[in-house]
């Protein structure tokens, strides 16, 4: 264990160009300043975003680039002004790693909010070095934006919790979806969905799974617990669900028409988009008119979200459905997420693996 004034070097796994592959890369970590916690990374998941990133989808991509936002691991060392957090205790990290902490959203403690986030990676830290994610041996994180896994959580199962998790959680508390009783949609039945239906389902809402083809219908109410699948292809189907849900929450991450689901929704219905779409969406307004429907978004969620999504999930016992891999697996973990060939979230056992060949 090093001083706190020396810079490591440690190895992690990154994309050098938009094709997108992963190879060992080692680079140094900024130095643990005093509001800093060294962590060694256990576990970390693998999210769609993660793809859009290492591809530049978004057009902002830099690289060298190390992923992954779902991350878990140990506090291995603490600067002097941490209060937070101690030595051993098992820590999460999250999509943002700083803000301004002085805007609107900021003081409002929804700072993931802040014109001026800080990505876990593929973005500049204060000091002006490059931030990079979870898939390395090791993170060097500002106290605010870490969490404290509760105890008895796995590290991998903790792991997606932190980004799907949360992004599930953060829209139905803000929105006024917690209470039992109401009626809910979840589209697309993938990493973020899958946890939408356990989470909604723990809330005491009557779940619909509505999916593009039949191929999953077991998946959801067998194993799942929904109460009902929609395949959105058989219009009479659709047609007889018309006007029922309270709310969808619509997670895929390509271009869909809107349309079909504005029609699921009640009076005052609300649409919250999840997915990271880099092209128009459309609809025709009277849909959204002659309902009061809405069509809004969210973004993950705030440090105190994740905490209390984090406890919720410990006191109903909600678990992610994961595939476990080591990181020499990563790239073709990557390639099956793209196929959605994976039940529901790869999780990449960081801790375990060998990082150099």
């Amino acid at each position: 264990m090093g001083s706190l004034e020396t810079e490591r070097k440690i190895v992690g796994w990154a994309a050098t160009d938009s094709t997108g592959h992963l190879a060992p890369y080692t680079y140094s970590l900024r130095d643990t300043g005093p509001e800093d916690v060294f962590i060694k990374v256990i576990s970390c998941g693998i999210c769609h975003t993660d793809i859009h990133q290492i591809k530049n989808d978004l057009g902002m991509s830099h690289y060298p680039m190390v992923p992954g936002h779902e991350v878990v691991g140990e506090v291995v060392e603490v600067g002097s002004d941490v209060t937070k957090f101690k030595v051993g205790e098992v820590v999460g990290v999250g999509v943002i790693v700083g803000s301004c902490r002085n805007c609107h959203p900021c003081k409002s403690e929804i700072e993931q909010y802040c014109n001026k986030r800080i990505w876990s990676y593929n973005d500049v830290y204060t000091d002006g070095k490059p931030t990079q994610g979870g898939f390395a041996e090791s993170m060097v994180v500002d106290q605010k934006f870490v969490v404290r896994i509760p105890e008895g959580m796995s590290p991998e199962q903790a792991a997606p919790l932190l980004c799907a998790g949360l992004t599930i959680y953060s829209p139905l508390k803000h929105f006024g979806l917690k209470q039992s009783g109401l009626r809910g949609g979840i589209l697309g039945l993938g990493g973020v969905g899958h946890m939408g239906v356990k989470i909604a389902k723990a809330m005491g809402h009557h779940v619909t799974v509505i999916s593009s083809s039949d191929k999953k219908r077991e998946e959801a109410m067998e194993h799942l617990g929904a109460d009902e699948y929609l395949v959105s292809s058989d219009v009479e189907s659709m047609q007889k669900a018309a006007d029922q849900l309270d709310y969808i929450i619509d997670t895929v991450p390509v271009v869909h028409p809107l349309e079909p689901y504005l029609s699921l929704l009640k009076l005052d219905g609300k649409l919250i988009l999840m997915g990271v779409i880099n092209a128009p969406l459309q609809f025709i307004t009277p849909m959204v008119m002659l309902g009061r429907k809405s069509i809004t978004g969210s973004f993950i969620g705030s440090i105190k979200e994740t905490e209390e999504m984090l406890e919720f999930c410990k006191e109903n016992g909600l678990a992610s459905t994961i595939e476990v891999v080591k990181m020499d697996y990563i790239n073709t973990a990557f390639e099956r997420l793209e196929k959605n060939d994976v039940r529901y979230r790869f999780v990449v056992d960081v801790a375990g693996s060998k990082l150099l060949p």
